[in-house]
């Protein structure tokens, strides 16, 4: 995942009379159905190798936890959309997820007659390569483009391909392959991402797929506007998100869940349904949402609570951005009340709107910080196309110039970590410093995010191991579990981190667990001496930039023999695709 919100599905074709006609779609015999590749861009990706700081395998070590090095947690985010795309299709389809180019031309020699590729704004350059390889490896198949990057406009990319997927994915590849249109909710894949700390795996993390787009309009939001600010519900009903979730956890009771969905709570409705059935299982969950100050405020933090609600990413943008979705409770109010009842919050920031100052970054800055967000990201304000920001900018001609002379540069840099804008008060390289001050900050002063959570859980199950509901004390029993887990990464951080006053208070925070569920056994002691070790190779490994580079996944839905190895037939045979 490359932008500040985890990538979905990619979306519907916009065709325009005055352009050239799409590539047709081949006409098959009953003997053979259409053959579908979904790919992402190609590795190796990162700035290593030339790409935008928020290019990479990662949302969290690329664009929330940067400044924290080794006590960064890991995890590798594949295109969820191809997966969620490819469970819902007919026709034979394979995914593949991070290929290098001679995975990918190996791939393309099977033949194919429907190509798709996912891309976002900052991986225009890698996507053209991609295309590049499927022109000349698999000329007669037709290319789809699909992903947060069509927002791009077609005069830039219909010469690179025969169709670009604008709305939600799966109803516009069964119509462009010839495939009734199917009713929501659409089939769930089980995609599953295991979370590591020095470079062992802790827990694992189930993926529920459950709306696009939102309704808040924030006028820099790609997402919101993507979508024309409507929320389109992948589950549309609260027991439709728990029966996914249940089957999550029939692979692994101890699962955790992310629910992608923009403001998940809004729909207060459906939330409530969901928490009934949460209910009815008895069984505590630990579920991490996106939501907003508005929709929080429509909820007490024990509904919070009994949804099995645990985690949440809240934007916190600017005390004085002025949106709408920041109306309601303060926002003091609801992250100390949450954090007390043992709730994270990755709270999300802007650097460079048109009304700061140095000083009044410092000020937000500070004011985020003493509310101990667990996790926190800091985007510089950039336009992405489509939204009511980029029109303004391009309107007033605020693009700085050498992004109007080099559109691809532009494309590249769009990524919330470069200054794009021109700005009232600071230069360029001073809201890039003051982007780059408030990751360091957040870390010397706060410490690592991985203590944070566990101080969260620490105070959760104080609150909650005394309360009158059997539900609420078993999820203390839940944090009591995950602190215990934990114990033997104090030591790493007491004796590594990034100061005086953090590694004494992780000293501290570790008194306060051991008093709360008792003294360390003799095999966690040894653990702990264990995790110096790992802690010390993962260092080295981001030292000197080893295996961080992911291997190819590949995956099939409805591939037989016959399929795997056919050769895209004669382009003689070919008709019209069917468009919508």
């Amino acid at each position: 995942m490359t932008e500040a919100r985890v990538e979905v599905a990619p979306a519907v074709i916009e065709l325009s009379r005055a352009l050239p006609a799409p590539k047709e779609i081949e006409a098959l015999s009953p003997k053979r159905r259409k053959k579908v590749l979904l790919t992402s861009v190609c590795r190796p990706l990162g700035e290593s190798v030339g790409d935008s700081p928020s290019v990479g395998y990662e949302l969290l070590h690329c664009q929330v936890t940067r400044a924290q090095g080794i006590f960064s947690p890991r995890s590798h985010h594949i295109h969820f959309s191809l997966e969620y795309v490819a469970q819902n299709l007919e026709a034979p389809t394979v995914v593949l997820q991070y290929p290098s180019k001679r995975e990918l031309i190996r791939e393309l020699r099977k033949g194919y007659d429907v190509i798709g590729v996912s891309f976002v704004l900052p991986t225009f350059h890698r996507m053209k390569e991609v295309v590049a390889l499927i022109r000349t490896h698999a000329p007669d198949a037709a290319i789809v483009l699909g992903g947060y990057g069509t927002v791009i406009g077609d005069e830039t990319l219909r010469p690179l391909c025969d169709h670009i997927c604008r709305e939600e994915g799966v109803g516009f590849m069964r119509r462009l392959l010839g495939e009734p249109v199917l009713p929501l909710p659409h089939s769930h894949p089980l995609i599953v991402n295991p979370l590591r700390v020095f470079g062992m795996k802790v827990s694992q993390t189930g993926i529920v797929f459950g709306g696009l787009g939102c309704p808040n309009a924030c006028d820099f939001c790609c997402t919101s506007h993507f979508f024309k600010r409507k929320h389109i519900q992948l589950l549309p009903t609260g027991a439709d998100i728990y029966g996914v979730i249940q089957r999550y956890l029939a692979v692994d009771p101890n699962m955790a869940i992310l629910v992608i969905d923009e403001d998940f709570l809004l729909n207060r409705r459906r939330a409530m349904e969901f928490r009934d059935c949460v209910q009815a299982g008895g069984v505590p969950l630990s579920i991490f949402v996106f939501a907003s100050i508005r929709a929080l405020s429509q909820y007490t933090v024990t509904e919070i609570l009994e949804m099995g609600i645990d985690g949440m990413w809240i934007g916190y943008e600017g005390t004085r951005s002025g949106y709408a979705k920041q109306k309601g409770r303060p926002a003091g109010e609801i992250f100390r009340e949450f954090r007390e009842h043992g709730i994270s919050i990755l709270a999300s920031m802007i650097v460079g709107f048109p009304y700061q100052t140095p000083g009044i970054i410092e000020e937000e800055l500070t004011g985020l910080l003493d509310l101990h967000p667990d996790l926190t990201q800091f985007l510089i304000y950039g336009p992405s196309p489509g939204t009511p920001f980029y029109d303004s900018v391009k309107k007033q001609g605020l693009l700085h110039t050498e992004y109007v002379d080099d559109p691809e540069l532009f494309y590249r840099k769009a990524c919330g970590f470069f200054a794009l804008v021109k700005h009232q008060s600071m230069s360029p390289a001073r809201i890039e410093a003051e982007q780059r001050r408030c990751f360091d900050e957040d870390f010397r002063r706060l410490g690592p995010s991985i203590f944070r959570a566990l101080e969260t859980w620490l105070l959760g199950y104080q609150k909650l191991k005394g309360s009158a509901s059997a539900f609420l004390r078993a999820k203390a029993g839940s944090f009591a579990k995950d602190l215990r887990k934990a114990y033997p990464v104090f030591l790493a951080g007491r004796l590594l981190g990034p100061n005086r006053n953090v590694r004494r208070w992780i000293g501290d925070l570790e008194l306060r667990v051991h008093a709360a569920l008792g003294k360390p056994t003799f095999l966690e002691r040894v653990q702990s001496v264990a995790a110096i070790g790992a802690a010390g190779w993962t260092g080295l490994k981001l030292k000197l930039g080893l295996f961080q580079h992911v291997p190819l996944k590949r995956g099939e839905w409805r591939m037989d023999e016959t399929t795997r190895t056919l050769p895209t037939p004669s382009p003689k045979v070919r008709v019209a695709a069917q468009a919508p």
